[in-house]
């Protein structure tokens, strides 16, 4: 009996112990879960609900933003056809082109044109690409991707501060730079084609990017004509199928979609006011594409995106809707 009982101080120590072991086992998993599932980013008061960002599959940095972009000129170019995709700016006295099939594989580009840093960002599974001054409050800004998303939309993150970034906000939402805006550029979606034609001195991003990828294999076949997301959205509206193409502008407080389905149907450029400030919406059915313009022809910044992405972020958006016979607005 005495053997006995001299055993159970022991047995007891060694649950306690057994317990404690179990209990940092399991805080040290549940914090490595944590971490892995917003692949390490601190999203403490982050501007939006921890549990609407979602992982998008890949880890960070694990799909790779073009750093030391390489250009070549228009006229060396023997791989993009002219019905190619290509996300295209003016700027700085410089043209340049960007594939969406690179696109599609990088996401993000940190490019300069005359010196002036300028990053150029898609996100294939919204159909949005956006081009910003990386020059932010007077600092050179580097970005990656972080492999989360929110609304479906990628979330961004600069080098220098970690802070994530949403596109389509085109704001930082957590870390030192938190609520920092970004300057949006007019940028172009349209056919290389069509871009070549009107600037044939322009610089193509090369497919020579330093990275090994099938630039000629789709990533994404199918996903634009299924009506299907991968990722949850905050707002949903069925007027149209999620995959329609838009071209939203903001002026203001007022946010308003032009579907192409719509504009397809007007057969000539479509003047609107917004805010009292006359736009002109150019389409271009052809080449399904859309620019929008001021009263002087001068272009100006605007969201050409999947209908379901401009709406996630823009509930109380305005939508044009073509009325047969009509006149100009």
């Amino acid at each position: 009996m005495a053997s006995s009982y001299s055993l159970r101080p022991v047995n007891f120590i060694q649950r306690i112990a057994s317990v404690l072991i179990l209990f940092f086992l399991v805080y040290s998993l549940s914090s490595a879960y944590g971490a892995s599932k917003y692949n390490g980013f601190k999203l403490k008061d982050s501007l939006i609900p921890k549990h609407r960002i979602h992982h998008g599959g890949p880890q960070k940095d694990g799909i790779p933003a073009l750093i030391n972009p390489y250009f070549i000129k228009a006229q060396d170019n023997h791989l993009l056809k002219d019905s190619d995709r290509v996300l295209a700016l003016s700027y700085g006295g410089i043209n340049k082109a960007y594939p969406i099939r690179i696109l599609d594989y990088h996401e993000l580009v940190n490019d300069s044109f005359n010196d002036k840093p300028v990053l150029i960002s898609f996100c294939p599974l919204c159909g949005t690409g956006m081009a910003f001054d990386a020059v932010i409050e007077k600092r050179r800004l580097h970005f990656g991707v972080s492999g989360l998303l929110y609304n479906s939309d990628v979330l961004m993150y600069d080098l220098e501060t970690e802070s994530l970034w949403s596109q389509i906000m085109q704001k930082a939402v957590s870390g030192e730079m938190k609520g920092t805006q970004l300057n949006m550029l007019p940028l172009e979606h349209t056919t290389w084609g069509l871009w070549r034609k009107q600037y044939p001195d322009s610089l193509l991003l090369s497919f020579k990017t330093g990275h090994r990828r099938n630039y000629f294999k789709t990533l994404y076949k199918g996903y634009k004509n299924k009506r299907q997301l991968y990722f949850p959205v905050t707002h949903e509206d069925k007027r149209y199928h999620p995959k329609e193409v838009v071209i939203g502008v903001t002026i203001g407080e007022t946010m308003k979609a032009y579907p192409f389905v719509e504009l397809s149907r007007t057969g000539k450029p479509l003047h609107d006011t917004i805010e009292d400030r006359d736009i002109v919406i150019q389409f271009d059915q052809e080449n399904r594409t859309a620019r929008v313009t001021d009263s002087k022809g001068m272009l100006m910044p605007s969201l050409t995106a999947f209908w379901f992405a401009w709406y996630a972020f823009n509930p109380k958006t305005e939508v044009y809707k073509y009325i047969e016979d009509e006149s100009d607005l």
